[in-house]
């Protein structure tokens, strides 16, 4: 696919600033699980690596011990492999390099381009100025080298508390890039790492780690997101003044979805206030939380593909991402009847002991999976909201007096109702015609609805989990607490729905339309004798619908 970034990679192989193979890398922290936003760095990273019949390498940047787990690390290589992607034998960590990293910040002090920095934190905040004042200098800038060596080396060896000292690059306090004052490269930290365990004290920052990383294993060109196009001079500078091989960092507009978080640390924040049950959750944006809803791989490929990749940030409806699933679903999904709010159905001139087999096609988008068998018998079970007793005009489905099509069956027409004694329709009593086996009317006659429907003797009760948007407004972080656009409707259990009995065979991973609801799937904490299956998506936008 041809975009910005394919245009400066072409340009480079043909001035031969980069000769191939194209190496790339997906660079993820291990400090949450990958969601949405991250696919589109995997697929793009490992996409332009197969386009240039290249490399991709998956790294973990794991400089920040006090954040990062081994849970993590192994999240993310599931995720990446269940998008269909292979790193090969190219998995490599950041705390792979830390001696490397660690050399090279003495090379910065022995050139005099770092210093060992006594001020806090805030105080390196305080003296960094704004956009618009330059920053002063640390009192500790002008140090000797031989000094600045052996307070480094010390640091190394843990004689210093945390936060106490800091390793600075000595670049320009006035530089209009409030970036490039002076930044820190080390810092102090007693945390134990889930690779190098204990053995470092001292871990390198984010953007010295990165470079030098990009530079060791060989990458041409380092894709990031636009929030490190501020960095990039930073990025340069370190190369650069190491005389190091340096790749080209190219920056593209994050994903930002509607009604979706991708921030990691908010959804940390949704895991550990229980406001959903896991970084699996069918309602977060998680991979993790996307496979288990019942998202295929293949369909969040083509959503990414379908978006590209652009400069500019913009917010990307989520319709997109369930409209690549749905054109999936609908060529592959067997279609099975499900009745999710049930509402008992008596054909009292039907025999009452009498059981017979219908065929009901599997999928009308590919004849070769042929049919089923669904039984019918005396007592049926419909959706609630497919009768009512007072219908307006505009309703065409089951009422006293009217006639309807059961998919797959008779017509049937509703003589009578049974309510208890608060006035609730418990059952509906209706005759059919014999005359209809099969859904079609020998006189031609027409009926203006199609109905869903199982019978008592074919069909078995299940829970099933309707699973809505997570957050009711677009941009959910456009106010401070993110969490008053939570939607309290974002899931909705039914118990004791009526599920025709091919359902009892249904296994992990398989995809149904449940005819007029929308895609289902087994849950993965299913037992035999509960069934619970997921709302994967409905059969259209309702959600737009919704909000006019």
């Amino acid at each position: 696919m041809e975009n910005f970034i394919t245009e400066i990679i072409d340009k480079d192989l043909e001035s031969a600033k980069y000769s191939p193979p194209v190496h790339t890398r997906f660079p993820p922290e291990p400090n949450g699980y990958l969601h949405i936003g991250h696919a589109k760095s995997i697929c793009l990273n490992f996409g332009l690596a197969s386009q240039y019949s290249g490399l991709c390498n998956l790294r973990f940047d794991d400089t920040n011990p006090s954040k990062e787990e081994l849970e993590y690390v192994n999240s993310i290589k599931e995720d990446v492999r269940w998008l269909g992607f292979d790193w090969q034998n190219r998995e490599f960590y950041a705390s792979d390099y830390f001696d490397k990293f660690y050399q090279y910040a003495v090379q910065l002090i022995e050139k005099g381009y770092a210093y060992v920095c006594d001020l806090t934190l805030d105080e390196i905040r305080e003296y960094r100025g704004t956009l618009t004042l330059p920053g002063k200098d640390s009192p500790d800038r002008n140090r000797p080298i031989e000094e600045n060596l052996d307070l480094f080396r010390r640091m190394k060896n843990g004689e210093f508390k945390d936060g106490s000292r800091t390793l600075r690059a000595k670049i320009d306090m006035a530089h209009p890039n409030i970036v490039m004052r002076d930044p820190v490269l080390y810092r102090i930290k007693r945390e134990h790492h889930h690779r190098t365990k204990d053995a470092w004290c001292l871990y390198p920052m984010y953007d010295f780690a990165h470079c030098l990383s990009d530079s060791i294993e060989g990458i041409t060109h380092s894709i990031c997101t636009l929030e490190f196009e501020n960095n990039r001079p930073l990025y340069d500078w370190i190369l650069d003044t190491l005389n190091l091989y340096h790749p080209q960092q190219i920056e593209f507009a994050r994903l930002n979805i509607s009604h979706t978080i991708l921030s990691k640390r908010k959804l940390l924040d949704l895991v550990k206030s229980k406001t959903v049950s896991g970084w699996d959750d069918p309602r977060m944006p998680t991979i993790s939380g996307l496979r288990r809803r019942g998202y295929t791989s293949s369909s969040i490929r083509s959503f990414c593909s379908t978006i590209g990749v652009s400069k500019v940030n913009s917010l990307v409806d989520i319709a997109l991402l369930e409209n690549a699933l749905r054109q999936e679903l609908n060529k592959t999904a067997p279609r099975r009847m499900a009745v999710l709010k049930p509402l008992e159905v008596i054909i009292e001139n039907y025999p009452q002991d009498k059981i017979e087999s219908l065929d009901a096609v599997n999928n009308p988008e590919d004849p070769s999976t042929g049919s089923r068998k669904i039984t019918f018998s005396r007592q049926l079970y419909i959706e609630q909201d497919d009768f009512m007793e007072n219908p307006p005009k505009n309703f065409y489905r089951l009422s006293i007096g009217r006639e309807v099509r059961l998919r797959y069956g008779y017509f049937i027409t509703c003589k009578d109702i049974v309510k208890d004694s608060f006035g609730r329709i418990t059952s509906l009593i209706c005759t059919y015609d014999l005359a209809t086996r099969g859904g079609d009317s020998p006189d031609n006659r027409k009926v203006k609805s199609t109905l869903h429907w199982v019978s008592s003797q074919g069909s078995f009760d299940a829970t099933v989990r309707l699973f809505d948007h997570l957050f009711i407004k677009p941009s959910p972080e456009e106010d401070d607490d993110f969490k008053i656009n939570l939607n309290p409707s974002s899931l909705v259990v039914l118990e004791n729905c009526k599920l025709e009995d091919s359902l009892k065979s249904a296994v992990l991973n398989e995809r149904y339309q449940f005819e007029r609801k929308g895609y289902f799937i087994l849950d993965k904490g299913s037992a035999l004798d509960n069934p619970v299956f997921n709302l994967i998506v409905s059969l259209r936008d309702s959600w737009a619908k919704q909000q006019k």
